[in-house]
């Protein structure tokens, strides 16, 4: 099995690397990590040994190349598929750990220039995560720290991930670049653009506004008992609001229920003592 990890936020990275050079597998990584990586004793490939290709353009072009792209998307059940990956001496990637670029950070900085937030948009990431979560069957892809325990745990136990979680982690991936490219979208279409400015101006009401849902819960019902509904909250919800609140008994909630509780905390924050 090869893993490729490829991270900005690297924690978590060296537990997860030695867990997995533990149970056999060949690492290959990407400059800082890689240089991380191998000073903590770890045997690492860097990616550009493995391509045959320097990195170049201040680390802009690192992974877009066939023998990463390749190994990702590669179907291991089709023989023409894999008859491909022989003839051009590539080799399969079965476990890809990228996160991105901290865009959304970067831009919630003061003063953050256009420079800053443009440095900041990954395009090798996102790719390969892609390449990796569209070939979910034959690859696992991780983007998230929160997901390192598990995966180690699966593999030791069982010598591979299953198909569900294969596919759990590539519904998450997609749910990452989706999530990216909403923000980047947020960001550039805010800005009024002026040439002259280093920090630009932005916009209150953004050209494009791309809003971003996660499930907390079915309910019991909608608006009338036979409609179907379920609540979900901002991807960032503010402070205080109720989708950060915790039911602590009765039944199952409705959409009534949920409405109602809304209007009232709404009408007890506008209290300014008790």
């Amino acid at each position: 099995m090869r893993a490729l990890i490829s991270v900005s936020d690297k924690t978590g990275i060296v537990e997860l690397a030695q867990a997995l050079h533990a149970l056999g597998v060949s690492l290959i990584s990407t400059g800082g990590t890689a240089k991380l990586l191998a000073e903590k004793g770890l045997p690492v490939r860097e990616v550009a040994e493995v391509t045959g290709f320097p990195e170049m353009l201040d680390g802009r072009v690192k992974t877009l190349h066939p023998k990463v792209h390749g190994g990702l998307l590669a179907r291991r059940d089709m023989p023409e598929h894999m008859a491909a990956l022989e003839a051009h001496g590539i080799d399969t990637i079965d476990l890809l750990i990228v996160n991105l670029y901290p865009f959304e950070a970067t831009v919630a900085r003061a003063g953050c220039t256009l420079d800053d937030a443009i440095e900041n948009i990954d395009i090798g990431g996102p790719a390969m995560v892609r390449s990796a979560a569209k070939n979910w069957k034959d690859v696992a892809v991780l983007t998230d720290a929160a997901q390192y325990p598990a995966v180690i745990d699966e593999l030791s136990a069982h010598g591979r991930l299953s198909l569900k979680t294969r596919f759990a982690l590539s519904v998450a991936a997609f749910n990452r670049i989706s999530n990216y490219d909403a923000a980047i979208s947020d960001y550039l279409s805010s800005i009024e653009f002026d040439e002259s400015a280093a920090v630009p101006a932005r916009s209150e009401f953004a050209g494009q506004s791309n809003g971003r849902f996660v499930k907390l819960q079915d309910l019991r019902y909608g608006e009338n008992p036979h409609q179907s509904a379920a609540f979900y909250r901002e991807l960032y919800p503010a402070p205080g609001s109720l989708v950060s609140a915790r039911q602590l008994q009765g039944k199952e909630l409705s959409y009534n229920n949920i409405a109602d509780a809304d209007a009232a905390w709404e009408c007890v924050k506008s209290f300014e003592a008790p």
